[in-house]
């Protein structure tokens, strides 16, 4: 990596912005556009400074007669004066030294706190890329990161995912990958592995040496079952970190003029919806996110369910159903108990979802339920339906309570390791496959050569999602590093 990167480090629009400089000329390149001399600052210090573009003054002539001392005439010469430079000011900013190895990129760093007009920040910019330097590509600051040691690909990633971030629960989760404790666990389960690799190949190399035993096949059987827990363990919380990176979606479904829409306003504290008397109002579904105990949920307001010979209604209904079979939660407003053909119609669309049965205008009509809704509804919804009074604001607070409750979010703390990235769950599927073979092999005490292929697999499974123990093809580098934002 000879090439010296720049990038706005910072999102535009703000009072500040960050300019990044990284690579072998960063200090020179910084200096010739300043007043003063990287190269001679002591690291992990900040200064005050101009930034300065530097004009060449066109060359002017003085006209000088000279006089010849034999022939006592004159001869007219010009005298070309050197060429002068004068500068013109563009910003005083503070500049921060970072030296190589102990900058983020592990690269000779430099970063420039300007302001944040559009133009200072592109004139700085483009000096910087006269002296030397060339734009950066989306996320190639943490490649270089990664490529010089700092951090590898899990941490990576969670780099991207702490950028965008939304919510507590976003947040931690990243926050704890970048700070390794996914590759600790990766190593832990690694460090597993290689023992157990280890033992089954003693036991092939002293296979003809019947008086020497280094591991039964019931230990090497139990420690293939242990690494298989833990890898069983971060593929399944993959479902969870994907729902609280995108929102835990959650569906509003009833009969027209139940209140659906009225609801999620008053979720969002918002008029996002139409709310109106006449039936029907909904055709389509309406999406919004609101936060709950530092959890995003995308609420999902839907057509009112009834039947109907308005095609363009009916199309609106499909999309709710659509909406439930997405949902991973279906809050059901009611304010009326419904029949027995309804109840079964629900539950059955319902299926593998929590449905929140949801009393309605309460303040006008008391709940009401019967045995019939309890038996159908099943164990999870055996209670009476949650009153509420959309329109007054009235018992929400419980309402939002039981939607986080139902979301069965698992509790962690900022040291436990939820797998969010796609990439990191394939591998993991992949030596989950690999680990199963390997079990199948112990218990059918298969030849030791054979097993070993399968646990190499497991390794190298492991391997991709830190990057580390083999060499990464650069297509996968890219993958990763596509997303990020230019000044990352």
């Amino acid at each position: 990596m000879t090439d010296t990167i720049c990038a706005l480090a910072t999102a535009p629009g703000g009072a500040l912005g960050i300019i990044r400089v990284s690579g072998p000329q960063a200090f020179d390149a910084v200096s010739a556009i300043s007043s003063i001399h990287c190269a001679s600052l002591a690291p992990n210090t900040i200064h005050y400074t101009h930034i300065v573009e530097y004009n060449a003054v066109s060359q002017h002539s003085t006209p000088i007669v000279e006089y010849n001392a034999v022939s006592q005439h004159s001869t007219p010469i010009v005298e070309y004066n050197a060429v002068s430079q004068h500068s013109t000011p563009i910003d005083e900013v503070l500049v921060s030294i970072f030296r190589s190895p102990h900058s983020y990129t592990g690269e000779d760093s430099v970063e420039i706190s300007c302001h944040g007009s559009r133009y200072i920040l592109n004139k700085v910019l483009t000096l910087l890329t006269t002296h030397g330097c060339r734009m950066a590509e989306p996320g190639e600051f943490t490649m270089r990161a990664y490529l010089n040691g700092k951090m590898d690909l899990s941490q990576a990633e969670a780099v991207a995912d702490l950028i965008a971030s939304t919510n507590k629960a976003t947040h931690d989760i990243a926050l704890s990958q970048l700070r390794g404790h996914f590759s600790s666990e990766l190593k832990t389960l690694r460090d597993q592995l290689l023992k157990l690799t280890t033992l089954l190949e003693l036991e092939l190399d002293f296979s003809d040496h019947e008086d020497l035993e280094f591991a039964d096949r019931t230990e090497l059987l139990q420690l293939a079952q242990t690494i298989n827990t833990r890898i069983t363990r971060l593929a399944r919380s993959f479902e969870t970190g994907q729902a609280l990176k995108q929102g835990i979606p959650v569906a509003i479904i009833g009969k027209t003029n139940v209140g659906k829409s009225t609801l999620l306003n008053a979720l969002l504290k918002d008029e996002r919806a139409i709310v109106s008397d006449i039936h029907g109002t909904t055709r389509d579904t309406i999406e919004d996110t609101i936060d709950i105990r530092g959890v995003t949920f995308r609420f999902i307001d839907t057509a009112g369910i009834r039947q109907t010979t308005d095609s363009i209604e009916q199309i609106g209904i499909d999309r709710t159903y659509q909406a439930i079979s997405k949902a991973r939660i279906v809050l059901w407003l009611l304010d009326a108990v419904p029949t027995e053909s309804e109840i079964a119609d629900i539950t059955a669309r319902c299926e593998g979802r929590t449905l929140l049965p949801v009393w309605n205008k309460s303040d006008l009509h008391p709940v009401q339920s019967n045995s019939l809704f309890r038996s159908v509804c099943g164990c999870a919804t055996a209670t009476l339906p949650l009153p509420i009074s959309a329109k007054h604001g009235q018992g929400l607070d419980a309402l939002e309570a039981a939607i986080y409750k139902a979301a069965n979010i698992p509790d962690f703390t900022d040291t436990d390791v939820i797998v969010t990235s796609a990439r990191q769950y394939d591998s993991l599927i992949h030596a989950h496959d690999n680990i199963a073979r390997v079990l199948s092999g112990l218990q059918l005490n298969l030849s030791g050569d054979i097993i070993s292929e399968d646990l190499r697999l497991v390794l190298s499974d492991l391997a991709e999602i830190t990057g580390e123990g083999q060499i990464t093809p650069q297509d996968t580098l890219n993958n990763v590093f596509k997303n990020f934002c230019v000044g990352k």
